[in-house]
């Protein structure tokens, strides 16, 4: 496996579980499920801001 191919599917597996995070936390109102959102919209604006690097 190439190291290119290694990264896309650590990225892969960061978006899923970021995903999961927000789906996780919008379940129920407290401040522990307001956390797991924060993260995970956290986790997702740096991969989105790391997939747009190469364009600037």
């Amino acid at each position: 496996m190439s190291r290119n191919a290694i990264i896309i599917i650590i990225k892969l597996v960061l978006v899923i579980l970021c995903l999961a995070l927000v789906i996780i936390g919008k379940e129920t109102v407290s401040r522990l499920h307001l956390g797991l959102m924060l993260i995970g919209v956290a986790g997702l604006l740096g991969l989105l801001y790391d997939y747009n690097r190469k364009f600037n």
